[in-house]
């Protein structure tokens, strides 16, 4: 037997901001959204990135800690590749992410930046790891 990742859900409070905000932030697109405004997609490539709102995991009988900004970030991040990191670090933190830390060049190659999204999950900001 084998897995694959099909996709990642983060429970939010608002769903919709949080979509509206990974667009500005990121220039992600949203491949779907229901209309009870509870759950939503966006198109990332082979695996979905999807938001729920806190009120699905009550729904799903899950017990959950919110993510929230004034909070220690959880122990988890969404790291997402850019052609240009520093330049998509500058673009989300002009759409409101909270800068944690710049790009900067790493051993391996990389280049590696820090924000935290407008619910303050931890998003890393990265070029694709050399061959």
């Amino acid at each position: 037997m084998s897995a694959r990742l099909g996709y990642t859900i983060l429970y939010v409070a608002d769903v919709e901001a949080t979509v509206s905000f990974y667009e500005a932030a990121f220039g992600l697109r949203r491949k779907f959204i229901h209309e009870s405004n509870l759950y939503a997609e966006m198109d990332t490539g082979e695996t979905t990135l999807s938001f729920a709102g806190e009120a699905m995991a009550e729904m799903n009988g899950l017990a959950i800690r919110a993510n929230r900004k004034s909070d220690l970030a959880a122990g988890f991040e969404l790291a997402l590749i850019f052609a240009d990191p520093n330049g998509a670090y500058r673009q989300a933190v002009a759409a409101g992410a909270t800068p944690v830390k710049p790009p900067e060049d790493k051993p391996w190659g990389q280049v590696v930046g820090y924000v935290r999204d407008l619910n303050g999950c931890l998003v890393e900001i990265a070029s694709a790891m050399p061959d």
